[in-house]
């Protein structure tokens, strides 16, 4: 199902269209529609089915359409285990509402709190924060939540094992009972399912299997390679395999700029897409790859979604992604349509765990490259 036939606003629709995303995901196809009829929702959906937009696109759609009140506060919270998970969630709800006038902002503990509270002065429709650094800047009388229609527990099972169960207790009894719910885990056991039932009201329930099968297009091999050793491989590997287009995945922004640095020294042209870099900057280093003006992109996994590059020939996994189902994701960048394309990944010793995770979820053993 494409995102033009899910009911969405203009507004969201030009924003998605501008990052290319055309096809929703099974989630998003299932989810969008049962959050805009305001029902509350458990869902069951591992990261890479694109829960994110799942819940970001129907809140933003929610929170445009109702009435602007003389209410300044927080209408939606999103609460989420992890600083980088949050900081992700933060450049979806960027993203889909780029041509609405809603604020966001993030909230996360061991930085400073004062570019935070700044922007909670400020003004902020939608926040996503962990629940820690929400708890203190509550204790400290900075954030009220009287006001919140939506709220998000996103991964709640991993909320729950961090231990952070009394935390979501206390910012439930200070959020309205009137509201709309949307719980999402990647696992449902009876815990979570009891936890759960505390908090919604008659919920929708979905569940989606992680995409487990890979193109068999796509030709795979694994590199055992160190992580000080990475760049002068992949200088090695895009020399004698004369690599002129290739895509390829590091795990963090910071890391996609190293990337560029170092290889741009050695004569290669290059750019990164991440989530740091404008819309304009993003629209030219594609641009300038597509058009065969560079020969890789070096790109994050929040960034890389929705590019679709026609015959690309090379994927490359400098780093392997935190989870397996994203693997399957990145590596579906080449080898579409029917055509051949070729996934390498360097694996350095501590990466050794999350390769057995990738190859227990596609079903076999990653061929080591020659």
């Amino acid at each position: 199902m494409t995102f033009d036939e899910l009911g969405l606003i203009d507004p969201i629709k030009k924003a998605l269209k501008e990052v290319n995303y055309a096809q929703a995901t099974a989630i998003q196809e299932q989810a969008i529609p049962v959050i805009l009829a305001g029902n509350d929702l458990i869902g069951c959906a591992q990261t890479g089915t694109g829960k994110t937009a799942a819940f970001a696109i129907p809140i933003v759609q929610l929170l445009s359409q109702a009435a602007r009140s003389n209410h300044s506060g927080i209408k939606a919270l999103v609460l989420a285990p992890t600083r980088e998970l949050s900081i992700q969630i933060g450049e979806s709800f960027a993203l889909f509402s780029k041509f609405i006038n809603l604020k966001h902002t993030v909230i996360f503990g061991g930085v400073s709190q004062a570019k935070q509270v700044d922007a909670i002065k400020r003004g902020v429709d939608i926040m996503v924060a962990t629940p820690g650094r929400l708890l203190d800047l509550m204790n400290q009388g900075l954030v009220k939540l009287n006001q919140v229609q939506y709220l998000v527990l996103d991964e709640a099972d991993n909320m729950l094992d961090m231990g952070f169960i009394h935390d979501i207790k206390r910012v439930l009894k200070q959020v309205p009972a009137q509201r709309q719910t949307l719980f999402l885990s990647a696992t449902m056991p009876p815990a979570i399912r009891k936890f759960a039932g505390t908090i919604l009201q008659q919920p929708k329930e979905i569940s989606v299997s992680p995409v487990s099968s890979t193109a068999e297009t796509v030709k795979q091999a694994i590199y055992f390679v160190e992580k000080t050793d990475k760049v002068d491989f992949l200088l090695k590997l895009v020399k004698n395999k004369g690599i002129k287009q290739c895509l390829v995945f590091t795990r963090t922004k910071h890391g996609a700029d190293r990337l560029v640095k170092k290889l741009s020294k050695h004569g290669i042209t290059v750019a990164a897409i991440h989530g740091n870099k404008s819309q304009n900057a993003r629209q030219k280093a594609l641009g300038d790859f597509k058009a065969g003006k560079i020969s890789l992109l070096i790109a994050t996994d929040i960034a890389a979604r929705g590019i679709d590059i026609h015959e690309l020939p090379y994927v490359i996994n400098y780093d392997l992604p935190a989870d397996a189902e994203t693997y399957v994701h990145r590596i579906g960048r080449t080898g579409r349509a029917g055509k051949g394309g070729i996934a390498l990944s360097f694996c350095s010793q501590e990466e050794r765990s999350v390769l057995k995770s990738i190859q227990k979820l596609i079903g076999f053993q990653i061929e080591e490259g020659k």
